[in-house]
């Protein structure tokens, strides 16, 4: 239906038109008179008679549209229900899809396919697999059952997911460059940052073998590791990331994975920005090369003498915007200052005689009253812990430089003077003495020229990066991991590696206003119930988010009956098709 406004020399009529056909021949028909625009002014009180007559149309057309929509579906009270038969399906994924398509992954899996000889659907298991990371992570196994949840059934067998495991190995960086090229025609990247850290996975296994060896746990687990290096930009989307052996010192990971990256993503300036554990002296003479930088997380306590003492010395402080010189040791602890981050900046000279070019770092440091009362709350939380600990000899040994034991001093001692077997626990004061004297205090090295304010508004964004190592272990379910082969443990990183892609720019299309823990909860309770011929009726709570990821997407999956018609339209759409 349509307005049709008719003027003639005394007034201006308003109707409610419909197109019809009759004998043969396009017409037109009235199906509501509305009123001349002065009856309608006098009857409704109107000023905006256009307007009115306007919405006048939407309610009809609206009224028509549940008229001729309404289904009734024939259930019965005495009739159970079919053995063995599905009848609840998830629809989430299909948000997933819209991203996966996007990112060209079916055209990567036909390129592979093409280079390769195997009969089954390569995309159709990868897509299946990164879905099952995203909404149920667990086994492969168990991911290949769960698949038979989503509205698309799988159309391959659980041993093709284990050969694909090893096609997708095998092609794992030509992935990762692939994904990048086509990430930037859907979100804008901004690769002048990238950050770069090291995380850990454990295995439910006792021996070591391959990449699975023994070597420091973030975990503290007693159990073989790998190793993951992760690449991310400064938009907070995974760029590439390499598998390493448990017991490799995470040092030597940055060098290749970062070469890889400019040989395959066609990248030569960018910022490195990686945490002190990373910052070997080798890594930093890498970077002080061509249009490369470095940013990294320098130590205090590793200093030399004279350079430590710089650096906790309370005098010569700066605060951006101020030409004053601050004592930090006499700022009073008011809300204010608590606000405020001062800074004092070194030039430290070299000379790189491998390339015959100088090597100049600049070493910031800055205080913070906030940083300061942070660490000291950690510190008193960890000499509770080892006064507890002290009473527990067989515990009380040290073992980390961040563990609560470093507080314990252990003193041997014997009653006659023979070789001691016995040994005194007590509070380590003067260890906690020293150890106050870095309270507020934080160091970075570069040799870029930006103002310390700059650096370190880039140095903070490093959170992010172990965010997504967190939420690959906790959403994600990353570990343990249950794969013997390398190649597949390789393969079941890089499938986490993309889940973690699409849902980071899942994320940034909703704005960033939700969660990972709400936008995964949203998308894996998206469940349809089939009633027969007749489609599909949400089984899900509308919400504000799920308002949102259909308004981003572009399809709505929570109409009361959604038609097996309508429903192939929307798989089609999230396929580009």
């Amino acid at each position: 239906m349509r307005l049709n406004k008719v003027k003639s020399k005394n007034a201006v009529s308003y109707y409610i038109i419909r197109s019809v056909r009759r004998d043969g021949k396009n017409s037109s028909e009235i199906v509501k008179k509305l009123g001349t625009e002065k009856s309608i002014r006098e009857t409704y009180g109107v000023d905006d008679v256009d307007a009115w007559a306007k919405e006048q149309l939407k309610i009809m057309n609206e009224e028509e549209a549940a008229s001729d929509h309404k289904v009734l579906i024939p259930l019965s009270t005495d009739r159970i229900v079919d053995t063995d038969k599905r009848l609840s399906f998830n629809a989430g994924y299909l948000f997933l899809q819209q991203i996966y398509y996007k990112l060209g992954l079916p055209s990567i899996c036909r390129k592979i396919k093409k280079e390769s000889s195997f009969e089954y659907d390569l995309n159709e298991i990868l897509s299946r697999l990164i879905y099952g990371r995203i909404l149920y992570p667990s086994s492969k196994l168990s991911c290949y059952e769960q698949s038979q949840g989503l509205v698309e059934q799988p159309g391959f067998e659980l041993h093709q997911v284990y050969r694909a495991l090893t096609t997708l190995s095998e092609n794992s960086d030509m992935i990762q460059a692939e994904l990048y090229k086509n990430s930037k025609k859907l979100i804008k990247r901004n690769t002048g940052v990238l950050f770069y850290d090291c995380t850990n996975y454990f295995f439910e296994m006792e021996r070591e073998s391959g990449l699975k060896q023994y070597g420091p746990s973030k975990e503290h687990r007693p159990n073989p590791i790998v190793q993951m290096g992760l690449f991310m930009d400064k938009s907070g989307i995974p760029l590439a990331f390499c598998i390493n052996p448990g017991n490799q010192n995470e040092q030597l990971s940055l060098k290749p994975l970062e070469q890889q990256i400019m040989r395959d993503f066609e990248l030569s300036k960018f910022i490195v920005c990686t945490d002190a554990g990373l910052s070997s002296d080798a890594n930093r003479r890498f970077n002080n090369y061509g249009e490369r930088s470095f940013i990294t997380t320098q130590s205090i306590k590793k200093l030399n003498a004279e350079l430590k003492d710089w650096c906790l010395d309370p005098k010569g402080w700066e605060l951006e915007g101020s030409r004053k010189k601050y004592d930090v040791s006499e700022l009073e602890d008011t809300k204010e200052n608590r606000k405020k981050i001062f800074y004092k900046q070194r030039l430290i000279e070299g000379y790189d005689e491998e390339r015959d070019i100088t090597f100049d770092q600049t070493i910031i440091v800055t205080f913070s009253l906030k940083y300061k009362e942070y660490q000291q709350t950690i510190r008193s939380r960890q000499i509770e812990r080892a006064k507890k600990l002290i009473n527990k000899p067989s515990s009380a040994d040290k073992r980390s430089q961040n563990d609560a034991k470093r507080f314990i001093k252990k003193t041997p001692f014997t009653n006659d003077g023979e070789i001691a077997n016995r040994a005194m626990y007590e509070l380590d004061e003067a260890a906690i003495t020293e150890e106050a004297r870095y309270d507020g205090f934080y160091a970075v090295c570069t040799n870029l020229d930006d103002s310390p304010a700059e650096i370190a508004k880039i140095n903070h964004d490093r959170w992010e990066i172990e965010e997504s190592f967190r939420i690959m272990k906790s959403e994600f379910e990353a570990r343990p991991v249950y794969l013997q082969r390398d190649d597949r443990i390789e393969a079941h990183f890089l499938t986490c590696f993309i889940a973690l892609m699409i849902y980071r720019i899942l994320e940034k299309q909703l704005g960033e206003k939700y969660t990972c823990d709400e936008i995964i909860s949203a998308l894996r309770s998206m469940d349809m119930r089939l009633i027969g011929d007749h489609g599909y009726i949400p089984c899900y709570t509308r919400t504000a988010l799920t308002d949102i990821l259909h308004e981003n997407a572009g399809f709505r999956t929570d109409y009361e009956l959604m038609t097996p018609k309508t429903m192939a339209g929307i798989v089609r759409r999230t396929k580009g098709l």
